[in-house]
């Protein structure tokens, strides 16, 4: 158990740092073996920020050298639960047209999110589009989506750390974590 700034905040560890690293390389290897030319991932903002930039790198490292755009959607804001209503807060730059995309997100929960960004770059004209998550929760979803590539099999409880955050929080955490006292 780590203690962060607030006495009253205590992360249980989840998923270790290393843990973390050893799936992320297994699953740049996965990704790697599907073999898509002028691969483009596009990050889910905020929450994917450090995963992605991992799997970029673990990327590298099998060969591949992806180009890489970011998206801001949020369904969250600064609550624990879904609002129900995906937001573009900021949009991609890159032309998707004719291209294979990985989209990389945080956690797949409701689905909304996900079902949101794989809906806009199929409609923008993607070659094909695989989807990949540090994080599944098996819970039921309120949209039909599943991840191409999950790195870990979430319990369902809210997790932070590792660039999720709550309320602008805990971000920074090297691991994913539990915080104590949340459900």
């Amino acid at each position: 158990m780590s203690e962060t700034n607030a006495e009253s905040d205590r992360v249980e560890v989840v998923f270790s740092s290393e843990e973390i690293a050893n799936r992320i390389d297994a699953i740049a290897t996965q990704i790697a073996e599907q073999k898509l030319d002028r691969l483009l991932v596009i990050a889910i903002l905020k929450g994917s920020f450090v995963f992605a930039a991992d799997l970029i790198r673990a990327l590298y490292k099998v060969g591949l050298q992806p180009e890489v755009d970011f998206i801001s959607l949020s369904s969250y804001r600064k609550g624990t639960k879904s609002s129900g209503k995906v937001e573009i807060l900021r949009d991609i730059e890159m032309d998707v047209k004719g291209r294979n995309v990985l989209l990389v997100d945080d956690i797949l929960e409701s689905g909304r999110t996900l079902a949101f960004a794989k809906d806009l770059v199929t409609a923008r004209g993607a070659q094909k589009v695989l989807t990949c998550v540090l994080l599944n929760k098996p819970v039921e979803r309120a949209v039909q989506v599943e991840a191409d590539f999950a790195a870990f099999e979430c319990p369902n409880v809210f997790v932070v750390g590792y660039g999720m955050d709550l309320a602008h929080r805990f971000r920074e955490l090297p691991f994913v974590g539990h915080l104590q006292n949340r459900s």
